[in-house]
């Protein structure tokens, strides 16, 4: 149980990394867990901190890097809901 609180306490602000750099990591992780609520949740956050596409794509190559054919299918998700977001 111990283990679970650290590693729960893990993902807490801290301010050693800025709101998109937080973003980008957890677009990251929404792709490598094939979340959806997750992915347009976090791609409206990023673009509201000031993330760019360009950044955004970036940040998923690491995903699809790190967990190959899935994450291409998510990482366009992402695509999608920023060009949504950018839209409105």
């Amino acid at each position: 149980m111990d283990a679970y609180r650290m590693a729960g306490g893990a993902g807490a602000k801290t301010g050693h990394l800025d709101e998109k750099t937080r973003e980008l990591i957890s677009l990251a992780v929404a792709v490598t867990t094939r979340c959806d609520g997750c992915i347009a949740f976090h791609s409206a956050k990023a673009v509201k901190e000031g993330a760019t596409r360009d950044e955004i794509a970036e940040a998923l190559g690491v995903a699809v890097a790190m967990n190959a054919g899935a994450a291409v299918i998510f990482s366009a998700r992402v695509l999608d809901a920023v060009d949504a977001v950018d839209g409105a």
